[in-house]
């Protein structure tokens, strides 16, 4: 077994469990998801730290999705200590090239509900 990583899991694999990194990635005008808005891991959502990334799970709706990578799991983490999720994936020192990538796996994270808008 190796050990986690936080690069983000080549071929068809995702950093979010049923989100594919080989499609493209949500347009800016994706609904659910704006990069520019503070966003924080909904309330209802338990983070797991686990040796390959995380695991979450939602209370309200009881779906658990798994985390893959270490990147993600710390950008979910800071999400609620940056004005908005763009600063969070600066802070996190994701590039140009990775940012589809990860804004892929924000997306799915927002349209699942385990990550939510904050007030502001």
């Amino acid at each position: 077994m190796s050990a986690p990583t936080s690069n983000p899991i080549s071929g068809d694999r995702s950093a979010v469990a049923g989100v594919r990194f080989d499609t493209p990635a949500p347009g800016p005008d994706a609904p659910g998801f704006d990069t520019l808005e503070a966003w924080q891991l909904n309330p209802k959502v338990a983070l797991r730290p686990e040796p390959f990334g995380a695991l979450l799970y939602h209370f309200g709706t009881r779906k658990l999705s798994f985390l893959k990578n270490l990147t993600v799991v710390g950008i979910v983490k800071s999400l609620a200590d940056h004005d908005s999720a763009e600063a969070a994936l600066l802070a996190a020192g994701v590039t140009p090239a990775q940012r589809p990538l990860y804004l892929q796996a924000l997306t799915a994270l927002a349209d699942s509900g385990m990550i939510v808008a904050r007030a502001a």
